[in-house]
């Protein structure tokens, strides 16, 4: 209808709601982190969501730094193709690992490499010389610095102030404590100390500190994607397992079980403190703003990574890593149809199941 001058009036166009603004916490885990890499995917490609904030520890930091470059560099497609590009220059290299099943082996324990002889040689190795004695040249070993340096523009992600937050956990050898990296602080060898296992590398040294695994301290640190005001939701992604309900009673069960109790231990503290920080604010107890809400979400999937032993998290084999891939793109698939509608109203996690 016109207004009475003639002028025909423009109809009024709703705009698109604003995409809802998550944090994310990513578990570290080997090459189980191609899981998270079929996550992170699958939430790319949802343009309901936009992304305010990332931390990392180990395979869940290269994760993290490769994502936030890539939304930098390209956008949602950017990050999609830069996470594509590092696990595939990820099983290039490992291909040609000795860590790897023979087709024999392969055909016998499908990905599990526990009984292959290349990794009894290698457990062997590792339980009875340190990398320092069983390298003790200068020259450094780490096929992973070349998958980093080839991937990682470490300069581009400190200069950029617009790129997302960025944290990454690191274990400082000397004191124990966890050593959280922002991304003005971010490079390779930050990186790398994030991923170090102490019994196959040599710690890495930042500003004359020793740092290994962030996994041991802070898997990942949780504290601070809300210490900086940013988006209440956190969204867990995890790949260690929480509960398993057979008793471990071989030696490479037992390891495993070790490992994931020992990769879990950091985050279910920090979940016992949040909690604890909640039910405070229900009660009346502590006042907003100083202290706000958070909402946490977890997206897993257990029934499928209890299935895949301690060795697997060194298995580089493509197929292997397409598989878990695959799962956390189910996963995130699930936790979008089931969940989206609650990000920014009330936490999803079971926070039961952490404390």
């Amino acid at each position: 209808m016109g207004d009475g001058t003639g002028a025909v009036s423009t109809p009024a166009v709703a705009k698109p709601p604003a995409p809802r603004r998550i944090n994310l916490a990513l578990q570290g885990g080997g090459t189980h982190g191609a899981f998270t890499w079929g996550v992170l995917e699958r939430l790319l490609e949802d343009e309901r969501l936009a992304i305010d904030g990332v931390s990392g520890a180990s395979a869940g930091a290269i994760n993290a730094a490769i994502l936030v470059q890539g939304l930098a560099d390209g956008g949602r497609e950017g990050a999609i193709r830069a996470l594509d590009r590092i696990w595939r220059d990820v099983a290039a290299r490992l291909a040609v690992s000795p860590l790897r099943n023979t087709p024999f082996e392969k055909a016998l324990w499908g990905y599990d490499l526990t009984y292959s002889v290349a990794y009894q040689a290698f457990e062997t190795l590792t339980r009875v010389f340190s990398p320092y004695q069983f390298n003790p040249f200068p020259v450094e070993f780490n096929p992973l610095r070349q998958v980093l340096d080839a991937n990682l523009d470490w300069q581009r992600l400190r200069q950029d102030p617009k790129a997302v937050r960025l944290f990454i956990s690191a274990t400082n050898v000397r004191t124990g404590k966890p050593r959280v990296f922002t991304r003005a602080e971010v490079s390779t060898d930050v990186v790398l100390a994030s991923a170090c296992l102490p019994n196959v590398f040599r710690a890495v040294e930042i500003d004359g500190e020793a740092y290994w695994d962030g996994g041991y301290v802070g898997n990942p640190a949780l504290w601070p994607l809300y210490y900086e005001r940013g988006a209440p939701d956190i969204v867990l992604v995890q790949i260690n397992a929480i509960m398993r309900a057979e008793l471990p009673t071989s030696a490479t069960d037992i390891m495993n079980r070790l490992n994931e109790i020992n990769f879990n231990a950091s985050l279910m503290a920090e979940m016992r403190a949040i909690d604890f920080v909640q039910r405070l604010l229900d009660s009346g107890r502590l006042e907003q703003p100083r202290y706000r809400r958070i909402f946490l979400h977890v997206i897993e999937d257990e029934e499928r990574m209890r299935e895949f032993k301690l060795s697997t998290k060194l298995n580089g084999d493509w197929e292997f890593l397409q598989t878990l891939r695959r799962y956390g793109r189910e996963a995130a698939d699930r936790f979008l149809a089931e969940h989206s509608d609650q990000l920014g109203k009330e936490s999803t996690l079971d926070i039961q199941r952490y404390l």
